[in-house]
């Protein structure tokens, strides 16, 4: 009979036969440690395997318990037993708290003592009457501070039961950062930076595992984390980003009651077809793809099931340790304002049909726009906790990043170099389409979607970008709208004690703060940033970090809007650079500001437009002026502007920057002379006329002048050409001669009022100073015969090709210095 030998744990057979060979060295020790180990990590994979084994088959017990023992019903009958569901009256008036009765005894005999006793008790009953009424007033729907306090005062134990819950995760997510270090133990050696990075990415792992376990309001607050890289750092964002992707959906039986009870009938009676599984699952709801019995393609949103009291209790109990801060840190302001505008926001999330009216009012108000889609909302299928709307077919920004920026394996096969570069062509067309969605929603409608994170942002294959989610958005004063404009301004310009005015009239700087202080913060802090071509050579990421610390710093009180918009356009950054690393937000931002300015007549942009481009004095800052026309003149949205006049441009060859320098002159005067010119004429009526003549005759303005030369010798030239062909009929075969249209109208320049108005005011101011109206006359005369040289020469040229035939020889190119 065999004997068999009694299985040893794998440590002490290391350690036996360590023993038995002492003469090895050092380095067989370990190598048998480290075999020792290998051999426990299989144990643990064998263990692990086991668990799993058992937490199917007690699931699947569960599910059968579920079933025959009624469960659900019981702990639904238990929730309501707890949150005293059963005594709260839906119809119950409005009742404070009565303080508590404070006795008093005067000097009283034993019958008034006795009638005193017998009133106090009465007055003991009451308080307790009126507290036992306080239990019958549910929840209010709307947020309100003293309400919600009132309610969980009547229910202290839910605060504690769910403060231990969350002091248990908070303590257990404590534990298991502190034990994984130590893994280094054993871990390959690696330098300190990288170690550093993978401590922050395992501790945002913890912290995104610890925020899921404790339900939607935490899972909200991770996501508005996981997009402000600047207060966690990035490894610590890019594990919470997993939080828009990971949320775990509730039953498909509780999603169609609940659409069942709020819609009043079955679901059949209103959609031929819901898909089984979620398409996705959020913080507060998930959902659902469908198709209404009229055949349209839906998308119907469902509210998790009791989540309005768990949202309102997270909220209270933030708010209770915020106030705990406050009295800790002794700060002055009031903590708990910011659990307040929390608490208003999420529970107006909860709100399906405000979420509908927000959505049909985002729609209305971006209208105009056609490159921004919003789904139509379908009303009649949408409740307070049911929304539905259009189906939106399009990308996903994280899909567009993943197929640009990696080599994914797909069937076997990797994403082709076309695809790639398809797909980052659309990602940069998105995010710039995005960055002037995000300005229109700041500066032109003041209606800001207030959570746009990749998962709530589509792109279209017919190059739209769309907006999902619509449960909060931030409407705008139009004074911190054009406040906002100036900072973004100043922010480009340099001009950081105009950035602390701006922030001031935004009430974003307390009254009291030391302005030169916070100025000379914000130049040190700022002020390191290099520019290129006039514009912040930087992420606007950091920018935005910047502010924040000096934010915090002085106590500012930042606004949600600025909040919004600043993370918005950092978020797009963040999309861009997967596919672009050289993307800079102000390259892409500038352009639209530059056209809001040069055409929008209100007195607020105007007086953005004069501090920038005049100084006190009201003197032309030439620099400034000469950045605004190039940016402008890139900006599409105003030559689309102009386009509507008619007129076309001189089709010449040009070099880039000449071509450039062109496109400024030409768009300059086809503005002036346009509708939406009011400003830039305005702007030419307060400047100095002599600052501005001094500009023009100025070196550094003789590439402006070539390029005036050029418009005027083209008008010239048709002058002289029609003239010549009416008097002396030339051109008798006309298909010999391609006779261009001028660049622009000079019956137009000559006839316009406005322009001689200007003119003359400019030439009125520049009389007190004889040798600069030398001077330019000079220059005046010099432009003028250059030109006439140059339409000289192109009247030949057209008249050899007339008589002579086709001319052979290549245009001469004239360097004129003027």
């Amino acid at each position: 009979m065999p004997i068999s030998t009694p299985s040893l744990p794998i440590s002490v057979l290391c350690s036996i036969r360590t023993a038995s060979n002492p003469t090895k060295n050092n380095n067989t020790n370990r190598q048998i440690q480290v075999r020792g180990l290998g051999n426990f990590g299989h144990l643990v994979q064998v263990v692990r395997k086991d668990v799993e084994f058992l937490k199917t088959r007690i699931s699947k017990g569960l599910d059968w318990a579920n079933e025959a023992l009624h469960i659900p019903q019981v702990s639904k009958t238990l929730d309501h037993v707890i949150w005293l569901r059963n005594l709260e009256d839906p119809n119950a008036s409005t009742l404070r708290l009565p303080s508590w009765p404070h006795p008093y005894y005067p000097e009283l005999s034993g019958t008034d003592l006795f009638v005193a006793d017998l009133k106090a008790l009465e007055t003991y009953v009451s308080y307790f009457y009126y507290r036992s009424k306080m239990w019958t007033k549910p929840l209010p729907e709307v947020y309100d501070p003293q309400e919600v306090e009132d309610y969980f005062s009547c229910r202290p134990h839910v605060v504690a039961l769910r403060l231990l819950e969350v002091f248990a995760s908070f303590a257990s997510a404590a534990i298991r950062i502190r034990t994984s270090g130590i893994s280094k133990l054993y871990g390959s050696s690696v330098d300190e930076t990288a170690a550093r990075s993978i401590s922050q990415y395992n501790f945002g792992v913890v912290l995104k595992e610890t925020m899921l376990n404790l339900g939607p309001t935490f899972i909200k607050v991770g996501q508005s984390l996981s997009t402000r890289p600047d207060i966690i750092g990035s490894e610590m964002t890019k594990a919470l980003s997993e939080l828009h992707d990971q949320i775990p959906p509730f039953p498909r039986t509780a999603a169609m009651n609940i659409i069942e009870e709020e819609l009043g009938s079955p679901v059949g009676t209103f959609f031929s077809y819901i898909s089984e599984e979620p398409v996705a699952a959020a913080s507060f709801g998930q959902v659902y793809r469908g198709t209404t019995n009229e055949g349209y393609n839906v998308a119907v949103k469902v509210q998790r099931p009791n989540l309005h009291h768990v949202v309102i209790r997270d909220v209270y109990i933030l708010r209770i340790g915020l106030r705990l801060l406050q009295k800790i840190a002794k700060r002055k302001n009031d903590l708990r304002h910011f659990a307040d505008e929390l608490g208003k926001g999420l529970v107006g999330e909860l709100n399906y049909t405000l979420e509908a009216a927000n959505a049909s009012e985002f729609m209305e108000a971006h209208s105009p726009f056609p490159f921004i889609r919003v789904p139509k909302v379908l009303r009649h299928l949408s409740r307070k906790r049911v929304l539905t709307m259009e189906w939106m077919v399009g990308d996903n920004p994280s899909d567009l990043i993943s197929i640009a920026s990696k080599e994914l394996i797909d069937h076997g096969s990797k994403y082709s170099e076309r695809q790639k570069s398809d797909a980052k062509r659309r990602l940069l067309d998105m995010v710039n389409k995005g960055v002037e969605a995000t300005l229109i929603q700041l500066l032109e409608t003041g209606l800001l979607h207030a959570d746009p994170h990749p998962g709530n942002l589509r792109y279209t294959s017919s190059g739209q970008i769309g907006f999902l989610d619509f449960g909060l958005i931030c409407r705008m004063e139009k004074k911190h709208q054009f406040a906002m404009l100036a900072s973004i301004v100043h922010i480009v310009n340099g001009d950081w004690a105009s950035l602390v005015q701006a922030l001031t009239e935004m009430d974003v700087v307390k009254p009291g703060t030391n302005i030169r202080r916070v100025t000379m913060d914000m130049e040190d802090a700022l002020g390191e940033f290099e520019f290129k071509d006039g514009i912040p050579d930087v992420k606007f990421s950091r920018v935005l970090g910047k502010i924040w610390s000096i934010a915090l710093k002085y106590n500012f009180r930042m606004p949600s809007y600025y909040t919004l918009v600043l993370r918005s356009l950092a978020s797009l950054e963040g999309l861009a650079v997967a596919g672009d690393p050289n993307f800079k937000t102000f390259d892409a931002a500038y352009p639209y500001v530059v056209q809001k300015l040069l055409t929008d007549n209100s007195t607020d942009t105007r007086r953005i437009l004069h501090s920038v481009m005049l100084n006190r004095k009201k003197e032309f800052q030439w620099q400034k002026l000469a950045l605004f026309l190039r940016v402008g003149a890139t900006r599409k949205g105003l030559h689309l502007l102009l386009a509507s006049t008619g007129e076309a441009s001189l089709d010449d060859s040009r070099n880039g920057a000449t071509s450039t320098v062109f496109d400024i002159t030409n768009l300059v005067l086809r503005l002036l002379l346009s509708k939406d010119g009011v400003v830039l004429r305005r702007l030419l009526m307060t400047v100095n006329g002599a600052s501005l003549i001094r500009a023009m005759v100025s070196k550094e303005a003789v590439v402006f002048r070539q390029q005036i030369c050029r418009i005027i010798a083209d008008t010239l030239y048709h002058l002289i050409y029609e003239a010549l062909r009416r008097s002396f009929s030339i051109a008798q075969n006309p298909a010999r001669v391609r006779l261009s249209k001028p660049v622009l109208d000079y019956q137009s320049i000559m006839e316009d009022r406005r322009l001689k108005v200007i003119l003359f005011k400019v030439m009125d101011s520049a009389r007190k100073d004889p040798i600069l109206m030398t001077r330019f006359c000079c220059t005046s005369f010099l432009m003028f015969v250059t030109a006439s040289a140059l339409a000289c020469h192109r009247v030949v040229v057209s008249l050899s090709e007339v008589y002579l035939g086709p001319v052979s020889f290549a245009p001469k190119q004239f360097a004129v210095s003027i």
